[in-house]
């Protein structure tokens, strides 16, 4: 009986666990989808502001405190100014990864340099890499130094 126990309960641990996963990705590439549009939003309407940055940055302070208001925690104006550059720097949807969390992107769209921050994005996609070993790799400079070895 013990041996039967022991094959269920490793059955359903591996289902639970695989659901868990699903979900848990499903609810990431939501939230990149969600943020994306958002920053899509800020930046179309940023013509009507005629781009002036104190007038932007009072415009992002005043959505953030509506946007707190009617939906809650996660609409700061730091995080809306990142909404807004992660739309800039993928403009195209289709070049967002689903492999990737927000907190990746958090990461990716300060790389100013497209080739590095491209560079980044394929190891993190390739190698499975966590938001931690990420920010391990830029704090040692993987990309500089990969590229000094080959000249």
């Amino acid at each position: 009986m013990l041996e039967e126990n022991n094959k269920m309960v490793n059955e359903i641990t591996t289902l639970v666990n695989e659901v868990k996963s699903k979900l848990s990705k499903e609810i990431n590439n939501s939230i990149v989808y969600v943020y994306w549009n958002i920053g899509r939003i800020i930046v179309s309407n940023e013509n009507e502001y005629n781009n002036r940055l104190e007038y932007g940055k009072e415009v992002l302070k005043g959505l953030s405190n509506d946007l707190t208001k009617f939906l809650g925690k996660g609409y700061s104006y730091t995080n809306l100014k990142y909404m807004r550059i992660f739309y800039k720097t993928y403009p195209d949807f289709e070049e967002v990864s689903p492999e990737l969390t927000w907190t990746h992107y958090n990461e990716l769209i300060i790389i100013k340099d497209d080739a590095k921050r491209k560079f980044y994005e394929k190891e993190c996609i390739n190698s499975h890499r966590s938001v931690r070993e990420l920010q391990r790799q830029l704090d040692t400079s993987l990309y500089e130094r990969l590229l000094l070895d080959r000249l």
